[in-house]
């Protein structure tokens, strides 16, 4: 069991989603950065599409019942047990009735926790993502609070039980492991560069809309969320907008708004929407475009349907070999 001390402004259990069910209006919901939550739960021996905690620019303190293995990856976080730190990107063995404290996440906007046998609430249409919007999933479909109790699954399996027994032999309240992975994202920098494909409304817009788009910096505005990141930026020329019915969405595309504010749609969006598609986030980015926090810059690069491509490859070949990587690792007795 797990249970919640305090619970940060935002922590929810995550999984990689539930796909499949837009065609009856239901968002994927899931993890906003699927490869942070699927490279946590490599690291403690979980399938990847395993439930763990995501937090929002502070984390929870949380309590153990019994012994498990727990790894933290995406944003850059605090993280400290009996005020020792705890590093992320590594496996780490804790003992029973450790008390794990996650606070600032430093370096983009989410963190994410994943525990050996992941958390086991009851799944809803296959997942068991929160969705906030809709109030299902997760664990009672709403964000943690303080009291909280999270079942978990079966913690104890033969990955990761050299680290488990050297923990156990040292009697320290934690062990990390004495290897890591890199980070699935450069969170550092001035500005993001988001690559991007034309929407399939931007034919219809004036030219100028489109230069404006690409040419300037944008920053990520306090309104924004799980929904969706809104900016602010260059002054878009004020165009007649055509009228149109309401057409298909998807994470990462980005809308115009009437008053000339991009929006980038985020895991939890709507799946129609009747404002422009004037750019669309490639997937290989769109974990990295929902780390950005409020006050982020941001510039698009736009690129084709080939390098769009081509960028999916890399990302996924990078993504394999760390899992080969770190299966090995756990695998060492």
């Amino acid at each position: 069991m797990l249970e919640v001390l305090a619970p940060g402004p935002l922590t929810t259990v995550q999984d990689m989603g539930r796909p499949g069910w837009r065609a009856l209006g239901v968002p994927v919901a899931g993890a906003a950065d699927g490869d942070g939550l699927r490279v946590a739960n490599w690291l403690v021996g979980n399938p990847e599409d395993a439930a763990g905690l995501e937090f929002t620019l502070h984390g929870p303190t949380l309590r153990f019942d019994g012994p498990r293995i727990v790894a933290l990856a995406g944003g850059e976080v605090e993280a400290s047990i009996d005020g020792w730190l705890v590093p992320m990107w590594r496996p780490v063995a804790l003992a029973a009735g450790s008390e794990l404290k996650l606070a600032r996440v430093l370096r983009g906007a989410r963190g994410y926790l994943a525990v050996s046998g992941g958390i086991n609430t009851k799944p809803v249409m296959g997942s068991r993502s929160t969705d906030l919007r809709c109030g299902f999933g997760g664990f009672q479909g709403r964000a943690l609070r303080a009291g909280d109790r999270l079942p978990l699954g079966r913690g104890e399996s033969a990955r990761g039980r050299a680290l488990r027994r050297r923990r156990a032999e040292s009697r320290q309240r934690f062990l990390p492991a004495n290897w890591w992975v890199a980070a699935t994202h450069d969170l550092r920098g001035d500005v993001a560069w988001l690559h991007v494909l034309p929407g399939p409304d931007i034919a219809a817009l004036d030219p100028r809309v489109l230069r404006t788009l690409r040419s300037g910096a944008w920053i990520v505005s306090n309104s924004s969320d799980r929904m969706g990141l809104r900016f602010e930026g260059p002054e878009v020329p004020r165009v007649p907008v055509p009228e149109q019915i309401s057409a298909a969405v998807l994470p990462g595309t980005v809308q115009l708004t009437p008053d000339g504010s991009p929006i980038l749609l985020g895991v939890d969006a709507q799946t129609t929407g009747g404002y422009p598609r004037v750019a669309q986030v490639v997937r290989a980015d769109l974990g990295r475009a929902m780390q950005l926090r409020p006050g982020d810059r941001v510039r698009p690069v736009l690129v084709d349907e080939e390098a769009a491509e081509g960028l999916r490859r890399v990302r996924a070949r990078e993504l394999e070999r760390m899992r080969f990587a770190i299966a090995s690792r756990l695998a060492e007795n």
